[in-house]
């Protein structure tokens, strides 16, 4: 059994490594979007919209092909998904960097949704990968190396968009994702499913019948659509607030970028106190702090009053933050059954990623008709909102019943 725990633990760091790398890919581009909209040629007073359409379709279209991959993982195995998703992620990188206009861009974008999957077919394998008395350890191993590549991809993605532009970007991204796919398909095995349900061949409608009759469930995979809805309101404007408060658009990805990376800092410092303290009080109870923390520092980031303000702020963003989602994952696999966790981590991902999509959109709105201040007061008093109510219907939840 010592054995067959520490196998699994190697698998559980393997995944986070190339977890860590795909992330250090998606943060050295997605945040600077905006930027590369610039460079292909749209205007100032159109970005707004532009970047809310071209973070949304991505979004919209893995929404919609998650339960499908979560299926067809349950059904052929979880590191095949996570095969195909690797190299098809790398393929829309690669596409991306000869794109010549914005309309192409918004082609990569969608087919970027279509090949996503590759993070909820991860999870699935570490939930799997150890025992449930430690899944909250392993995800939060799995979450310091998100946060990893988190914070060290801005800082990379505006260095290189200051020197060479964004399309050296996107070849790079590409690149890396190939190695971290063979790395994969040579050195984690398939986890074994410790089930007395066998697997069935279900629709997504089945599925959403299935999570109505778990509330907690249900509870679990809004708290991911009104989370995910919260935090990419801002992922399509930091770097236009930024170069608000500079005052000049000129170096505003790599400032944007050095300020993000200050909050992931933060973050890997307080992943493994999060999951510590999840396993031992109760992981809605960390969900609750995370969120309430959160909201509190973006209603003081609404304030203008500097590139100082902002950034110190940032990194108490990255204390609170780091604990939502690592616990939402682990209280979902507390509270789910081995044999339909694929199904359960792609639905979780079809919320997500509608409130990825609604995020940025309804945060386009917002600046375009308010201005930039005004998202992050909006998604700071949403935050706030949900981490209260959380604490009420859930702070006493036992994780394992």
């Amino acid at each position: 059994m010592k054995r067959l725990q520490q196998t699994g633990m190697v698998a559980v760091w393997i995944l986070t490594i190339g977890m860590s790398l795909l992330a250090i890919c998606y943060t050295m581009i997605i945040p600077f979007l905006p930027v590369y909209l610039l460079e292909l040629g749209v205007e100032q007073e159109h970005l707004a919209l532009w970047s809310g359409l071209s973070f949304s379709i991505s979004f919209f279209i893995s929404a919609v092909m998650a339960p499908i991959w979560g299926r067809l993982a349950d059904q052929h195995g979880k590191k095949l998904m996570a095969i195909r998703a690797g190299i098809l992620i790398g393929v829309s990188y690669l596409w991306g960097a000869f794109v010549q206009d914005e309309y192409q861009f918004l082609l990569v974008r969608a087919f970027q949704g279509f090949a996503n999957g590759f993070m909820p077919a991860a999870m699935t394998m570490v939930s799997l990968s150890v025992p449930k008395e430690r899944v909250g350890t392993a995800m939060g191993i799995f979450q310091m190396g998100l946060v990893l590549g988190n914070t060290v991809g801005p800082l990379t993605g505006g260095l290189t968009e200051l020197a060479v532009g964004m399309r050296p970007v996107f070849m790079v991204a590409g690149i890396t994702l190939f190695i971290v796919t063979a790395a994969i398909a040579i050195f984690v095995k398939e986890p074994q499913v410790e089930s007395a349900a066998p697997v069935k061949v279900t629709s997504f409608k089945e599925d959403l019948q299935e999570a109505k009759g778990n509330k907690v469930l249900l509870h679990i995979l809004g708290l991911y659509f009104l989370v995910q809805s919260a935090m990419l309101m801002l992922q399509p404007i930091v770097a236009i607030y930024v170069g608000e408060l500079k005052g000049s658009m000129e170096g505003a990805a790599m400032l944007a970028g050095s300020i993000l990376s200050g909050g992931g800092v933060m973050g890997m410092i307080m992943t493994n106190v999060w999951a510590a303290y999840g396993q031992r009080r109760g992981y809605f109870r960390v969900i609750s702090y995370g969120l309430l923390g959160t909201g509190t520092v973006l209603l003081l980031q609404s304030l203008p009053f500097g590139l100082w303000w902002f950034g110190i702020l940032q990194l108490l963003i990255g204390i609170f933050i780091v604990g939502i989602f690592p616990s939402l994952g682990s209280a979902m696999t507390v509270n789910t059954d081995p044999s339909v966790r694929g199904r359960v981590f792609g639905l979780a991902t079809t919320s997500q990623q509608l409130g990825n999509m609604m995020g940025p959109l309804f945060a386009s709105v917002v600046a375009t008709y308010w201005g930039t201040s005004y998202v992050f007061l909006v998604a700071g008093i949403g935050m706030i909102l949900i981490g209260y109510v959380v604490l009420k219907v859930h702070g006493n939840r036992p994780n394992i019943l």
